[in-house]
């Protein structure tokens, strides 16, 4: 029994962890440059997409199938991301607030479609299976496979953590943060808000694809339906109740809602009758929005929202 939840448990914190990667790429978006990306999925998905294409093993009525080693797939997932995001951000990025929250979307929303009718690159709606996994001679010990892949993801997941933190308390991360709160104070100054935006939007899409590329490498398989608005909805959740502008609140956002968004779906499986499970399962978001209401009624900035200088002031008094 005990191993039975040490094991649940290092499978719980890989997902949870992976989706506090996500939220590490959204913060620099968000929290820190103030871009409202809605189209998370569709990055998330370019990586697991180009990761799986890249590792998997040959497949005649597929593209892909080049079999290389699943590091190699990790970094093509970020630079892919990445390299779609300057294209997308160079379009779009001239928009402000809900205009670019819809422009993101919809790409996001196109990228899925194309996933979906793109048989014979993405497979399709039958999507990609035996996608390679860390460790998988330890598949036959689960105990084994999910704590393994657990340090691995700790291991990257802190990796992730520190180099943001260095750039985000480093000058790039100041001028992000004074075009946020007031672009033509930071143009005054001589700063082109356009490339420093352009260059966080890149950088946040990137770590959501390599991301996705772990996701994709820890589950084995992905299909068009794992990279639904849903995902959209529940990174920002997670990056809201954790705390904006925080890169600490986006990993603690990131464990708190995957454990709520675990626990409900265990509950809505264990109360509700087979038969409607899958309408069932929408009240899972209900219950993440009921959450998220309720924490910013109690904290307005999340959890452990930024530290700003007037805030450090009142710290130290």
């Amino acid at each position: 029994m005990i191993l039975d939840l040490i094991t649940y448990g290092a499978f719980f914190l890989v997902t949870a962890l992976s989706y506090g990667i996500i939220c590490l790429g959204l913060n620099v978006q968000w929290g820190q440059t103030g871009l409202f990306n809605v189209g998370v999925a569709g990055f998330v998905a370019i990586g697991a997409y180009t990761s799986a294409l890249l590792t998997t093993p040959d497949v005649v009525e597929r593209f892909g199938g080049f079999d290389l080693p699943i590091w190699i797939g990790w970094i093509s997932a970020a630079f892919v991301s990445g390299l779609a995001a300057a294209f997308i951000g160079v379009i779009t990025l001239r928009l402000r607030a809900d205009y670019l929250a819809i422009t993101t979307f919809g790409i996001a929303i196109t990228i899925q479609l194309v996933v979906l009718n793109a048989i014979t690159i993405t497979g399709g709606p039958f999507g990609i299976g035996f996608i390679p996994r860390p460790f998988s001679g330890l598949q036959e010990h689960p105990l084994l496979f999910n704590l393994a892949n657990l340090s691995l993801v700790c291991g990257i997941t802190g990796g992730v953590y520190y180099a943001l933190e260095r750039l985000i308390h480093g000058p790039w991360g100041r001028v992000l943060r004074a075009i946020r709160e007031d672009e033509a104070a930071a143009a005054s100054l001589g700063k082109n808000a356009k490339v420093f935006r352009l260059q966080a939007f890149v950088l946040g899409s990137a770590v959501m694809g390599f991301a996705g590329a772990i996701q994709a490498h820890f589950i084995g398989f992905i299909a068009p339906e794992n990279y639904l608005s849903a995902i959209t909805f529940q990174v920002w959740a997670m990056l809201i109740i954790g705390g904006s502008g925080n890169n600490r609140g986006a990993l603690l956002g990131a464990i708190l809602v995957w454990a709520l968004w675990s626990i409900t779906g265990a509950a809505l499986g264990l109360i509700v009758p087979a038969e409607y499970q899958a309408r069932a399962a929408a009240l899972q978001i209900v219950f993440i929005g009921i959450g998220l209401a309720a924490i910013l009624v109690v904290r307005p900035r999340g959890l452990l929202g930024e530290v700003t200088k007037v805030s450090r002031v009142l710290i130290d008094r």
